[in-house]
């Protein structure tokens, strides 16, 4: 496929490219030389983020929205120029909501080492080449790390709360650990205080699917210009998805149940089998195999206690206002790990409950209950 023109393949990459319509989009100034957690440094970073409100002549009105693995900027609004996709909480932000656009300055960025207009694998080294394979390795703590900057280049001091699930909810802790001066509530959703076993073994299949596609060139398609590992990234948004969904909905909604028109036994796919296929084509069409790859190793790092004299001496730092949530259906990321980290932040309560059958991506879904949540925490 590689030797084919351009305009013969699909692109290569589903991420948001220089050129393409900014949309909502603001972007960070790049600044000085970034250095990572592993000691390798960046050239320069920036972050694509979007806003939502007005931020106060006091500046301390600013709550900080951090998003989920192949999240983006685009908490709110609908698909258009620039965001292949509504608003991945849409609901949640704007006059009278959780989040009032009347109260609150929302600041949401596209994590470092994301596809939609933050510095990641897809965007250029100065010699003006994709990064690819050349991208250092994250961790959580350096998707943090860039936040932090661009909190100071908006001259936010101290966030009047951060929020987030999944991927999101392990930088909401680690900004509550790690700068707890700097964040007075936090609302931590679906996520652990580190990655167990069982979620880094899940991933492993998905990474693996990806570096097999053909189409990989050992993570330097994009200098290709055409295809890329289309293939390989389907098959791990699949096995993803599967684990992000509850057992009961994926029951109820589809059973054994052949897909419309077509016969299983003949080669056909079951309705399950289609729906996978859907998600997987959907990712494809905005997303960036590389950042799958470096987003997801960036979480299999996630450890709060790394470092810092293990999980509860970690905890103990946290100062903020916290709330700790978990989904009832999640198998993935089971109210256990929400437990325990309820159990070892002061005065954070016990774990609140979104009742849900969507299993982990529950904290997407259930916007209304996540929205309740998000009211009481920022309750005067």
């Amino acid at each position: 496929m590689s030797g084919l023109p351009v305009g013969l393949c699909p692109p290569a990459t589903g991420g948001w490219r220089e050129g393409d319509p900014a949309g909502g989009r603001r972007w960070s100034t790049p600044g000085a030389p970034f250095r990572l957690e592993s000691g390798q440094e960046l050239p320069g970073v920036r972050l694509a983020y979007q806003t939502w409100g007005t931020l106060d002549a006091a500046r301390s009105n600013a709550v900080l929205v951090l998003h989920g693995l192949t999240g983006d900027s685009h908490l709110s609004g609908p698909a258009g120029p620039g965001h292949p996709s509504p608003g991945w909480w849409d609901g949640l932000v704007g006059r009278g909501r959780a989040l009032d656009t009347d109260r609150f300055f929302v600041v949401v960025p596209n994590a470092l080492g994301g596809c939609q207009g933050s510095t990641g694998p897809s965007t250029s080294r100065p010699d003006g080449r994709p990064w690819g394979s050349a991208f250092p390795r994250l961790s959580i703590r350096d998707l943090v790390a860039a936040e932090a900057r661009l909190a100071d280049e908006l001259g936010i001091a101290r966030w009047a709360a951060v929020i987030g699930g999944s991927m999101g909810g392990m930088r909401a802790l680690e900004w509550a650990v790690g700068h707890p001066h700097r964040v007075a509530r936090a609302l931590l959703l679906a996520c652990p205080a580190a990655t167990s076993a069982r979620q880094i073994a899940w991933t492993s299949p998905q990474l693996h699917a990806i570096a097999a596609d053909p189409h990989w060139h050992g993570g330097d398609y994009l200098a290709l210009g055409c295809g890329g590992p289309r293939d390989g990234l389907g098959i791990a948004r699949r096995i993803a998805h599967a684990t992000y969904r509850g057992d009961g909905e994926l029951t109820a909604r589809f059973g054994r149940r052949a897909q419309e028109g077509e016969d299983p036994g003949a080669g056909g796919r079951f309705a399950i089998e289609s729906y996978l296929d859907h998600h997987a084509d959907k990712l494809v069409r905005r997303f960036d195999a590389n950042s799958y790859v470096v987003l997801t190793r960036a979480m299999n790092s996630h450890d709060v206690g790394r470092g810092r004299g293990g999980t509860a001496a970690a905890l103990a730092r946290v100062t903020a206002r916290t709330m700790v949530a978990g989904v009832s259906s999640d198998d993935l990321y089971p109210l256990a790990q929400q437990a325990e980290l309820a159990a070892g932040i002061r005065e954070a309560g016990p774990v609140r409950v979104i009742s849900s059958p969507h299993g982990h991506d529950g904290f997407l879904v259930e916007v209304e209950q996540v929205a309740a949540l998000v009211k009481e925490l920022l309750a005067d």
